[in-house]
């Protein structure tokens, strides 16, 4: 699973090689210790051009489908089993036109040791942006006013799968990682073929897998309140 990630750079220098075509005015700033609710900058191919355009814009973090009567859905949405989405109606039409691709510079995640749970920040060997593969949807809130700029609401989940290698040892789980050779295909609105997207996304991952690093970080980052650089620094386990 991913319940907490870094976002330590923003725009362009996060999301250069993806090709970005428009850069929201509103991007949230840099945060070390993201939890599920916050603002973070999503990359989307929107449809509604020809060709579509590839924009970075904020998102809440918790997918919040068209149907719900309210946010608080999205709280418990903020991950989703990559090989259930089909069989789940929450994400079946997301993952059919609207997939997105979350960038971050890393995320952390607890090992159980004995009766203790160890953070571990893991994160690409060589510095370069982590990709996420996401689902997105609009939501529109019934209570504000159709002129209200905050009616309508743009909501993110980050997908998982089986975690591999040395990620497997961490925990049971692992984002779904994007290669950057697959963002195109993940984000094009007219595919077709999403059962073969997705499985060419599912099959990527442990290659992107094998390429992270990981070390254990102090145990501040389990309070959301903290966020700071320090929270990616080393300690001994």
């Amino acid at each position: 699973m991913c319940g907490r990630f870094v976002v330590a750079e923003v725009g362009s220098e996060l999301v250069g090689v993806l090709r970005v075509d428009v850069e929201s005015d509103d991007l949230p700033e840099p945060s070390y210790n993201i939890a599920p609710t916050s603002r973070v900058a999503i990359v989307l191919d929107s449809a509604k051009t020809d060709p579509p355009t590839r924009r970075l814009e904020p998102a809440r973090w918790g997918l919040v489908p068209a149907w719900a009567k309210d946010l608080s859905i999205g709280a418990r949405a903020f991950n989703a089993r990559s090989e259930e989405l089909e069989d789940k109606p929450m994400f079946r039409r997301a993952l059919e036109k609207r997939r997105a691709i979350v960038p971050a510079s890393g995320y952390y995640e607890w090992k159980k040791v004995g009766d203790q749970k160890i953070p571990h920040y893991i994160h690409p060997a060589d510095g370069s942006p982590l990709f996420f593969a996401g689902l997105y949807e609009w939501w529109k809130d019934p209570a504000k006013p159709d002129d209200d700029p905050d009616k309508w609401v743009l909501s993110f989940t980050i997908l998982t799968r089986d975690s591999i290698g040395n990620l497997g040892s961490i925990h049971d789980r692992m984002p779904l990682f994007l290669d950057v050779d697959h963002a195109d295909a993940w984000l094009d609105t007219a595919t077709d073929n999403v059962r073969d997207v997705l499985d060419a996304a599912i099959d990527a991952a442990p290659a992107v897998a094998d390429t992270l690093d990981n070390h254990v970080v102090g145990k501040a980052v389990g309070n959301v309140r903290n966020n700071s650089p320090e929270l990616i620094e080393p300690v001994e386990e």
